[in-house]
């Protein structure tokens, strides 16, 4: 009994949060807040920004819970996307990224360690090339239709921030590695999309532009953690 016990406290133990994980996601509170005040969004954009960054950070921690977060950031972003005319952020964001964070959450619950850690995967060469493909030809696809669309600002960018962020977030249900560098390259591509967006006068554009750019380093953090974690 006193071995089961000691053992239950130990799983107990490695499945808290460390004191450094608690200062970051700290700072993913305060910084939106603060931002979000300073700016004069902080409803819409202080809780995007918040949202996005929380579940990042917690998906690099391999965390069931960053999807809770992702489910809201999901909404905000189709709201954000609808006010700037960019409707295949809208689409994607509010009818298959929003029920792909609900199926997530469940799917790494059937996927986790003692230590309460979704169990990660490795992507093989062959697959790597079928994601490479379906990113390619859906963001040609989705982007022609989005031309169709009068109102629609940088239908090609758009679609192809979107299809790269569904081949991202199937695979993070999945729980490959790889997904991160898929997420790393969207960051990329949407600061680029925000900034010009900013320039135009866009709605929430400043707070999407502060977002890309710390999903883009808190990405770029989970893509070397996971490499690690498998690696170890």
């Amino acid at each position: 009994m006193k071995t089961s016990h000691k053992t239950k406290n130990t799983k107990t133990k490695a499945s808290k949060l460390t004191p450094k994980n608690i200062a970051v996601i700290v700072v993913c509170i305060i910084v939106p807040a603060i931002i979000g005040i300073c700016s004069g969004d902080l409803i819409i954009g202080g809780t995007l920004l918040a949202t996005g960054l929380l579940s990042s950070y917690c998906a690099s921690l391999q965390k069931r819970y960053n999807y809770i977060f992702a489910f809201v950031n999901a909404l905000l972003i189709a709201y954000v996307g609808f006010k700037n005319n960019l409707f295949g952020s809208f689409a994607i964001n509010a009818f298959i990224f929003a029920p792909l964070e609900a199926f997530g959450f469940f799917a790494w619950s059937q996927n986790l360690d003692k230590k309460k850690k979704v169990k990660i995967r490795k992507l093989t060469t062959k697959n790597a090339i079928l994601v490479v493909c379906i990113c390619l030809v859906g963001s040609i696809i989705f982007g022609y239709l989005l031309t169709k669309i009068p109102t629609q600002q940088m239908a090609f960018l758009d679609s192809t921030i979107s299809c790269i962020d569904i081949c991202a977030l199937v695979m993070m249900n999945l729980r490959f590695r790889e997904s991160w560098w898929l997420w790393v390259i969207s960051g990329v591509l949407a600061i680029i999309m925000w900034s010009v967006a900013l320039l135009e006068g866009g709605d929430n554009a400043l707070m999407r532009l502060i977002a890309a750019i710390g999903f883009l380093i808190i990405n770029a953090y989970g893509a070397t953690k996971w490499h690690r974690e498998l690696k170890s």
